[in-house]
């Protein structure tokens, strides 16, 4: 016996529980399929535990920093990866709880099962079949492992939050955001690590500025950099994992971390039957509404291969369920001017055009103002990181096209001047804002 809905939805990540969640506001009925826990990869994963994470390797750095400021530590202190573990994984876990409430709040069914679909009305989950109206696919992705003879010793992102102990010697492979957060976390907390990377610099979606300042950060708190180096091979030997990787064998090391991208979970669905395209890497092909090729199902988040960021995916499918459910025919997200945030050590915030983008898309008509500079925190600190600002304007009314920073506080500044950008702030407007002294961020509306 079939079961009758107004939407089911594939996947209960970010973006699967967001669209599902706002459908039901607006009276649906709604099932969601999730073979795993709530959540998906941010909540999981990504982005919720890595925080974690990242706020105890900012601090292992105050500490480094705390005797600049007079505190007179008798002994350094020692770091407990179990406790920190714990506690991580128990507030990860009380999420899942939280999301199985808010489904079961708005009478959303859940199926804990995998689903697939069987047409392009009928989907099959649990050994249950329902007739949908619309369909969503948000099944998320996974870290991706190089075909390399050893390339199971090592680890992905995913692995990382398994480690039952700080290795003592981390290999990293990757030269995207993911790669550079691990290292810089690992590094901060104690580890010797190396990363390994196959071109000359990292983040290359990023501005040349960052990726510059990004790799000089890195190699300022010991983190071995070796550029020009793709991974070719891994062995175990006695004292650990042996890496081939450019011309040369590295290590041992206690654990290797890939960090070489993730790819879609978009097969085993049946989607291919039906008509829905896939582009050369299974990520799924929308339109600007979320469309697939075949009418009523839809696709959000990052089997759609665009813009892999958690919010992008809750916006996009908050704004989907607008349209279907909501009466908004026009409903849809806007993918240019998102900002996007590098938790590394210093963090990186980015938003907009980088300035090779503008000074291809409108030559002579941009312009560049940029600063560098060693932030007051650090005035007084052994250490003396440098923050970097950028602003790329476009036109002679100077309209803010992108804004690309690294340094304290980077992560939480870009929100605001965000949504200045999108609002099609100009130079005039930084300028005749006030200061607010004294902070990083003033650099943005004092720059010359």
């Amino acid at each position: 016996m079939e079961k009758e809905v107004d939407l089911f939805v594939i996947g209960g990540g970010s973006g699967g529980l967001a669209a599902a969640q706002r459908a039901a506001e607006y009276g649906a009925r709604v099932a969601i399929a999730e073979r795993g826990r709530l959540g998906g990869t941010c909540v999981n994963v990504g982005c919720v535990p890595k925080k974690v994470m990242w706020n105890a390797a900012s601090l292992a750095q105050a500490f480094a920093d705390a005797p600049d400021y007079g505190f007179l530590l008798e002994a350094p202190p020692v770091h407990d990866w179990a406790s920190l573990k714990a506690r991580r994984d128990a507030y990860v876990a009380r999420l899942n709880e939280i999301y199985a409430a808010n489904l079961a709040r708005r009478e959303i069914e859940l199926v804990a099962a995998e689903a697939r679909l069987e047409d392009a009305r009928t989907v099959v989950a649990g050994g249950q079949r329902y007739r949908a109206a619309q369909v969503i696919v948000a099944t998320g992705g996974r870290p991706r492992v190089p075909e390399l003879p050893g390339s199971s010793l090592g680890i992905t992102s995913d692995g990382f939050f398994e480690l039952e102990r700080l290795p003592a010697r981390v290999a990293v492979v990757g030269a995207g955001y993911i790669a550079i957060e691990l290292a810089g976390m690992l590094r901060a907390l104690g580890a010797a690590v190396d990363l390994f990377f196959r071109y000359d610099s990292v983040l290359r979606s990023f501005d040349p500025m960052i990726q510059e300042a990004v790799l000089e950060s890195l190699a300022d708190e010991g983190v071995r950099l070796h550029a020009r180096s793709p991974a070719a091979s891994l062995a175990r030997e006695a004292g650990g994992i042996r890496l081939l990787a450019g011309d040369a064998r590295h290590g041992p090391f206690d654990s290797l971390i890939w960090a070489i991208g993730r790819e879609p979970l978009s097969r085993g669905l049946g989607l291919e039957a039906l008509g829905v395209e896939l582009d050369e890497c299974g990520f799924i092909r929308t339109d600007e509404y979320q469309r697939t090729a075949v009418p009523g199902i839809h696709a959000i988040g990052d089997v759609t291969g665009r813009a892999a960021l958690t919010p992008v995916a809750i916006a996009a499918g908050r704004r989907l369920a607008d349209r279907l459910f909501g009466g908004q025919a026009e409903r849809h997200l806007d993918y240019s001017n998102i900002p996007s945030v590098v938790f590394s050590h210093p963090p990186i915030g980015s938003c907009g055009l980088t300035e090779p983008e503008a000074r291809e898309q409108h030559g002579d008509a941009m312009r560049v103002y940029q600063s560098s500079f060693v932030p007051l925190y650090h005035g007084i600190t052994a250490r003396k990181p440098k923050a970097r600002m950028k602003l790329v304007t476009i036109g002679p009314e100077e309209r803010i096209a992108g804004l690309h920073v690294i340094g304290p506080g980077a992560d939480e500044m870009l929100q605001g001047f965000a949504v200045a950008i999108r609002m099609g702030a100009r130079k005039q407007d930084f300028d005749d804002t006030v200061a607010i002294h004294p902070t990083t961020a003033e650099e943005l509306v004092t720059m010359r």
